[in-house]
Protein backbone atom coordinates (compact mmCIF):
# COMPACT_ATOMS: atom_id res chain seq x y z
CA UNK A 1 0.00 0.00 0.00
CA UNK A 2 1.30 3.78 -0.58
CA UNK A 3 0.63 6.78 1.10
CA UNK A 4 2.10 10.49 -0.17
CA UNK A 5 2.32 13.98 0.24
CA UNK A 6 -0.81 13.86 -1.60
CA UNK A 7 -2.32 13.00 1.39
CA UNK A 8 -3.95 9.40 0.12
CA UNK A 9 -3.01 5.91 1.45
CA UNK A 10 -2.92 3.41 -1.33
CA UNK A 11 -3.12 -0.08 0.02
CA UNK A 12 -1.72 -2.89 -2.84
CA UNK A 13 -2.36 -6.36 -2.42
CA UNK A 14 1.43 -8.06 -3.61
CA UNK A 15 -0.64 -11.16 -4.50
CA UNK A 16 -1.33 -11.35 -8.52
CA UNK A 17 -3.97 -9.82 -10.49
CA UNK A 18 -5.38 -8.75 -6.85
CA UNK A 19 -6.94 -4.62 -6.46
CA UNK A 20 -5.16 -2.01 -4.86
CA UNK A 21 -7.79 0.10 -2.16
CA UNK A 22 -7.10 3.77 -2.24
CA UNK A 23 -8.05 5.48 0.57
CA UNK A 24 -8.76 9.56 1.40
CA UNK A 25 -9.82 11.14 4.11
CA UNK A 26 -6.66 13.18 5.14
CA UNK A 27 -6.47 16.88 4.59
CA UNK A 28 -2.78 17.29 4.52
CA UNK A 29 0.55 14.68 3.98
CA UNK A 30 0.78 11.00 5.35
CA UNK A 31 3.50 11.10 7.66
CA UNK A 32 3.04 7.43 8.90
CA UNK A 33 1.23 4.42 8.66
CA UNK A 34 0.54 1.29 10.80
CA UNK A 35 -1.16 -1.98 10.67
CA UNK A 36 -2.54 -3.12 14.00
CA UNK A 37 -1.54 -7.08 15.12
CA UNK A 38 -4.65 -8.54 13.87
CA UNK A 39 -4.06 -6.68 10.36
CA UNK A 40 -8.15 -5.83 10.52
CA UNK A 41 -7.01 -2.26 10.89
CA UNK A 42 -4.81 0.71 9.55
CA UNK A 43 -3.91 3.62 11.63
CA UNK A 44 -2.63 6.83 9.92
CA UNK A 45 -0.72 10.03 10.86
CA UNK A 46 -0.96 13.25 9.30
CA UNK A 47 0.23 16.85 8.95
CA UNK A 48 -3.46 17.54 9.33
CA UNK A 49 -2.91 16.75 12.75
CA UNK A 50 -5.30 13.88 13.38
CA UNK A 51 -4.76 10.45 13.16
CA UNK A 52 -7.47 7.91 11.12
CA UNK A 53 -8.67 4.21 11.45
CA UNK A 54 -8.84 2.56 8.27
CA UNK A 55 -10.78 -0.98 7.49
CA UNK A 56 -8.42 -2.47 4.90
CA UNK A 57 -11.22 -3.24 2.32
CA UNK A 58 -12.79 -2.31 -0.30
CA UNK A 59 -14.88 0.65 1.09
CA UNK A 60 -12.40 2.11 2.77
CA UNK A 61 -14.17 3.08 6.06
CA UNK A 62 -12.27 5.44 8.59
CA UNK A 63 -12.91 6.82 11.83
CA UNK A 64 -10.90 9.89 12.66
CA UNK A 65 -10.17 11.88 15.71
CA UNK A 66 -7.73 15.01 16.14
CA UNK A 67 -4.91 13.95 17.82
CA UNK A 68 -2.45 17.04 18.42
CA UNK A 69 -2.36 20.51 17.73
CA UNK A 70 0.58 20.16 15.43
CA UNK A 71 1.31 17.57 12.72
CA UNK A 72 1.05 14.10 14.19
CA UNK A 73 5.02 12.21 13.30
CA UNK A 74 4.10 8.54 14.36
CA UNK A 75 1.50 6.43 15.37
CA UNK A 76 2.12 2.73 16.92
CA UNK A 77 -0.30 0.11 18.19
CA UNK A 78 0.62 -1.82 21.15
CA UNK A 79 1.39 -5.92 20.64
CA UNK A 80 -2.56 -6.71 22.09
CA UNK A 81 -3.82 -3.98 19.87
CA UNK A 82 -5.56 -2.07 22.49
CA UNK A 83 -3.60 1.10 22.46
CA UNK A 84 -2.23 3.76 20.61
CA UNK A 85 0.76 6.24 21.02
CA UNK A 86 1.58 8.72 19.18
CA UNK A 87 3.67 11.97 18.76
CA UNK A 88 3.91 15.30 17.56
CA UNK A 89 5.41 18.55 16.53
CA UNK A 90 3.01 20.03 19.31
CA UNK A 91 6.00 18.08 21.45
CA UNK A 92 3.61 15.75 23.41
CA UNK A 93 2.90 12.21 23.12
CA UNK A 94 -0.93 11.05 23.32
CA UNK A 95 -1.69 7.69 24.41
CA UNK A 96 -5.61 6.36 23.48
CA UNK A 97 -7.46 3.11 23.61
CA UNK A 98 -8.39 1.79 20.18
CA UNK A 99 -11.61 0.87 20.64
CA UNK A 100 -13.57 4.48 20.37
CA UNK A 101 -9.94 6.92 20.04
CA UNK A 102 -10.83 7.19 23.82
CA UNK A 103 -7.95 9.64 25.13
CA UNK A 104 -5.95 8.11 27.60
CA UNK A 105 -3.02 10.84 28.95
CA UNK A 106 -0.08 12.44 27.31
CA UNK A 107 3.27 12.47 28.07
CA UNK A 108 4.79 16.49 28.08
CA UNK A 109 8.61 16.99 28.84
CA UNK A 110 9.89 17.11 25.64
CA UNK A 111 10.73 20.59 24.28
CA UNK A 112 10.99 19.81 20.79
CA UNK A 113 9.42 17.92 17.71
CA UNK A 114 8.64 14.48 19.15
CA UNK A 115 9.90 12.25 15.91
CA UNK A 116 8.64 8.89 16.95
CA UNK A 117 7.41 6.94 19.82
CA UNK A 118 6.91 3.19 20.39
CA UNK A 119 5.14 1.18 23.02
CA UNK A 120 8.01 -2.03 24.21
CA UNK A 121 6.97 -6.25 23.57
CA UNK A 122 5.24 -5.86 26.42
CA UNK A 123 3.17 -3.10 26.07
CA UNK A 124 4.33 -1.30 29.70
CA UNK A 125 6.81 1.04 28.64
CA UNK A 126 7.31 3.71 25.59
CA UNK A 127 10.23 5.46 24.06
CA UNK A 128 10.37 8.44 22.44
CA UNK A 129 12.81 10.07 20.18
CA UNK A 130 12.91 14.11 19.72
CA UNK A 131 14.79 17.18 18.34
CA UNK A 132 15.56 17.98 21.86
CA UNK A 133 18.25 15.80 21.17
CA UNK A 134 17.02 13.18 23.85
CA UNK A 135 15.43 9.93 23.55
CA UNK A 136 12.86 9.60 26.67
CA UNK A 137 12.00 6.14 28.29
CA UNK A 138 8.54 6.46 30.03
CA UNK A 139 6.53 3.88 32.55
CA UNK A 140 3.26 3.83 30.51
CA UNK A 141 1.30 2.75 33.92
CA UNK A 142 2.82 5.60 36.90
CA UNK A 143 3.10 8.08 33.03
CA UNK A 144 6.50 9.35 34.58
CA UNK A 145 9.50 9.59 32.77
CA UNK A 146 12.08 7.03 34.06
CA UNK A 147 15.35 8.17 32.17
CA UNK A 148 16.46 10.63 29.99
CA UNK A 149 19.43 9.50 27.19
CA UNK A 150 21.47 12.80 25.85
CA UNK A 151 24.54 11.22 24.11
CA UNK A 152 22.82 11.90 20.78
CA UNK A 153 24.85 15.37 19.56
CA UNK A 154 22.16 16.10 17.40
CA UNK A 155 18.17 15.57 16.60
CA UNK A 156 17.18 12.21 17.47
CA UNK A 157 15.37 10.83 13.94
CA UNK A 158 14.01 7.29 15.18
CA UNK A 159 14.14 4.89 18.01
CA UNK A 160 12.59 1.20 18.93
CA UNK A 161 13.24 -1.59 21.24
CA UNK A 162 14.81 -4.82 20.65
CA UNK A 163 12.50 -7.61 20.39
CA UNK A 164 13.65 -8.90 24.14
CA UNK A 165 12.34 -5.22 25.84
CA UNK A 166 16.05 -5.05 27.42
CA UNK A 167 17.41 -2.58 24.83
CA UNK A 168 16.91 0.67 22.68
CA UNK A 169 18.58 2.17 19.78
CA UNK A 170 18.54 5.20 18.60
CA UNK A 171 19.39 6.85 15.11
CA UNK A 172 20.15 10.92 14.81
CA UNK A 173 21.72 13.38 12.78
CA UNK A 174 24.55 13.27 14.48
CA UNK A 175 25.28 10.18 11.97
CA UNK A 176 25.52 7.49 14.85
CA UNK A 177 23.22 4.88 16.53
CA UNK A 178 23.45 4.15 19.48
CA UNK A 179 22.08 1.20 21.76
CA UNK A 180 21.12 0.99 25.96
CA UNK A 181 20.45 -1.16 27.89
CA UNK A 182 17.34 0.34 29.58
CA UNK A 183 17.55 -1.89 32.83
CA UNK A 184 20.91 0.24 33.63
CA UNK A 185 20.40 2.82 31.73
CA UNK A 186 24.11 2.24 30.27
CA UNK A 187 25.16 3.42 26.72
CA UNK A 188 26.16 -0.56 25.06
CA UNK A 189 27.14 0.18 21.91
CA UNK A 190 28.18 3.10 19.65
CA UNK A 191 28.16 2.86 15.85
CA UNK A 192 29.37 5.52 13.85
CA UNK A 193 29.67 4.10 10.39
CA UNK A 194 27.30 6.08 7.99
CA UNK A 195 28.85 9.37 6.62
CA UNK A 196 25.14 11.15 6.51
CA UNK A 197 21.83 11.50 8.77
CA UNK A 198 20.63 8.19 10.08
CA UNK A 199 16.75 8.08 9.30
CA UNK A 200 15.81 5.25 10.57
CA UNK A 201 16.70 1.35 12.15
CA UNK A 202 15.16 -1.74 12.46
CA UNK A 203 15.94 -4.84 14.82
CA UNK A 204 15.92 -8.36 13.25
CA UNK A 205 13.30 -10.58 15.53
CA UNK A 206 16.25 -12.62 16.49
CA UNK A 207 18.06 -9.64 17.98
CA UNK A 208 20.92 -10.64 16.57
CA UNK A 209 21.02 -7.71 14.25
CA UNK A 210 20.30 -4.15 13.32
CA UNK A 211 19.56 -2.83 10.38
CA UNK A 212 19.69 1.16 9.41
CA UNK A 213 19.52 3.69 6.55
CA UNK A 214 20.92 6.94 6.42
CA UNK A 215 21.54 10.15 3.74
CA UNK A 216 24.38 8.64 2.76
CA UNK A 217 22.38 6.67 0.36
CA UNK A 218 23.35 3.37 2.41
CA UNK A 219 21.79 0.87 4.20
CA UNK A 220 23.78 -0.94 7.24
CA UNK A 221 23.70 -4.39 8.98
CA UNK A 222 25.05 -4.46 12.11
CA UNK A 223 26.32 -7.52 13.65
CA UNK A 224 25.08 -6.51 17.80
CA UNK A 225 26.52 -9.85 19.21
CA UNK A 226 30.21 -8.89 17.74
CA UNK A 227 29.44 -4.79 17.46
CA UNK A 228 30.32 -4.82 13.91
CA UNK A 229 29.39 -3.99 10.64
CA UNK A 230 28.42 -7.04 8.90
CA UNK A 231 27.17 -5.16 5.44
CA UNK A 232 26.87 -2.05 3.31
CA UNK A 233 23.49 -2.27 0.55
CA UNK A 234 23.94 0.30 -2.39
CA UNK A 235 20.56 0.37 -3.91
CA UNK A 236 18.99 3.72 -3.30
CA UNK A 237 19.80 6.55 -5.93
CA UNK A 238 19.36 9.32 -3.02
CA UNK A 239 18.63 9.68 0.68
CA UNK A 240 17.67 5.77 2.59
CA UNK A 241 14.78 6.93 4.45
CA UNK A 242 13.43 4.43 5.81
CA UNK A 243 13.89 0.11 6.74
CA UNK A 244 12.26 -2.89 8.59
CA UNK A 245 12.80 -6.21 8.82
CA UNK A 246 9.89 -8.75 8.65
CA UNK A 247 8.40 -10.01 10.97
CA UNK A 248 10.31 -13.74 10.38
CA UNK A 249 13.11 -11.66 9.31
CA UNK A 250 13.68 -13.41 5.73
CA UNK A 251 13.30 -10.09 4.39
CA UNK A 252 13.88 -6.40 4.68
CA UNK A 253 12.52 -3.53 2.94
CA UNK A 254 13.90 -0.13 2.05
CA UNK A 255 12.53 3.07 1.21
CA UNK A 256 14.43 6.36 -0.29
CA UNK A 257 13.81 9.92 -1.35
CA UNK A 258 14.74 8.54 -4.83
CA UNK A 259 10.92 7.29 -4.59
CA UNK A 260 12.02 3.40 -4.99
CA UNK A 261 10.76 0.49 -2.44
CA UNK A 262 12.93 -2.56 -2.70
CA UNK A 263 12.07 -5.58 -0.63
CA UNK A 264 15.17 -7.94 0.02
CA UNK A 265 16.09 -11.30 0.86
CA UNK A 266 18.08 -11.79 4.54
CA UNK A 267 20.68 -13.67 2.41
CA UNK A 268 23.50 -13.36 5.02
CA UNK A 269 26.10 -15.36 4.40
CA UNK A 270 26.15 -19.33 6.11
CA UNK A 271 23.32 -18.21 8.70
CA UNK A 272 20.90 -20.93 9.31
CA UNK A 273 18.00 -18.69 10.53
CA UNK A 274 16.23 -21.46 11.90
CA UNK A 275 19.17 -21.58 14.58
CA UNK A 276 19.41 -17.55 15.09
CA UNK A 277 15.62 -17.66 16.29
CA UNK A 278 16.38 -20.49 18.55
CA UNK A 279 18.70 -18.79 20.26
CA UNK A 280 15.83 -15.48 20.89
CA UNK A 281 14.61 -18.05 23.24
CA UNK A 282 17.97 -19.37 25.05
CA UNK A 283 20.38 -16.38 25.21
CA UNK A 284 19.91 -14.43 28.39
CA UNK A 285 21.54 -11.22 27.07
CA UNK A 286 20.92 -9.94 24.01
CA UNK A 287 24.38 -8.51 22.79
CA UNK A 288 27.50 -9.39 23.67
CA UNK A 289 29.07 -9.41 27.19
CA UNK A 290 31.95 -7.20 26.07
CA UNK A 291 30.13 -5.58 23.11
CA UNK A 292 33.00 -2.85 21.40
CA UNK A 293 31.52 0.29 22.37
CA UNK A 294 32.81 1.79 19.25
CA UNK A 295 32.51 1.10 15.32
CA UNK A 296 33.55 3.51 12.60
CA UNK A 297 34.07 2.94 8.97
CA UNK A 298 37.96 2.55 9.33
CA UNK A 299 37.36 -1.32 11.36
CA UNK A 300 34.69 -2.31 9.35
CA UNK A 301 34.45 -4.08 5.57
CA UNK A 302 31.52 -2.76 3.40
CA UNK A 303 30.19 -5.19 1.13
CA UNK A 304 27.53 -5.40 -1.34
CA UNK A 305 24.31 -7.54 -1.56
CA UNK A 306 24.56 -9.77 -4.58
CA UNK A 307 21.76 -8.48 -6.78
CA UNK A 308 20.02 -11.55 -6.91
CA UNK A 309 19.13 -10.74 -3.42
CA UNK A 310 16.72 -8.34 -4.23
CA UNK A 311 13.29 -9.65 -4.06
CA UNK A 312 11.07 -7.03 -5.16
CA UNK A 313 10.79 -3.76 -6.63
CA UNK A 314 8.36 -0.49 -6.23
CA UNK A 315 8.14 2.92 -7.54
CA UNK A 316 6.36 5.41 -5.27
CA UNK A 317 6.76 8.87 -3.36
CA UNK A 318 9.43 9.61 -1.36
CA UNK A 319 9.58 7.19 1.67
CA UNK A 320 10.34 7.36 5.04
CA UNK A 321 8.96 5.12 7.52
CA UNK A 322 8.96 0.96 7.00
CA UNK A 323 7.47 -1.46 8.99
CA UNK A 324 7.10 -5.20 8.09
CA UNK A 325 5.16 -8.61 9.48
CA UNK A 326 5.17 -12.10 8.94
CA UNK A 327 3.57 -12.11 5.23
CA UNK A 328 4.33 -10.27 2.15
CA UNK A 329 0.69 -9.89 1.08
CA UNK A 330 0.30 -6.40 1.91
CA UNK A 331 2.29 -3.07 1.62
CA UNK A 332 1.92 0.57 2.59
CA UNK A 333 4.18 3.44 1.56
CA UNK A 334 3.58 6.96 2.82
CA UNK A 335 5.32 8.93 0.31
CA UNK A 336 7.20 11.11 2.64
CA UNK A 337 6.62 8.50 4.75
CA UNK A 338 5.87 5.15 5.71
CA UNK A 339 5.66 1.61 4.66
CA UNK A 340 4.00 -0.98 6.82
CA UNK A 341 2.82 -5.33 6.26
CA UNK A 342 0.19 -6.60 7.36
CA UNK A 343 -0.61 -10.04 9.26
CA UNK A 344 -2.86 -11.43 6.61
Amino acid sequence: ATGSLDSCIMIWNMKPQMRAYRFVGHKDAVMSVQFSPSGHLVASASRDKTVRLWVPSVKGESTVFRAHTGTVRSVNFSNDGQTLVTSSDDKTIKVWTVHRQKFLFSLNQHINWIRCAKFSPDGRLIVSASDDKTVKLWDKNSRECIHSFCEHGGYVNYADFHPSGTCIAAAGTDNTVKVWDIRTHKLLQHYQVHSGVVNGLSFHPSGNYLITASNDSTLKILDLLEGRLLYTLHGHQGSATCVAFSRTGDYFASGGSDEQVMVWRTNFDSVDYSEVLEQKCTRSEPLSRDPKTSVDNSRTQTTRIQRNDLFYFLSGGNINQIKTSLHLSKLVVVGNISIMYDTT
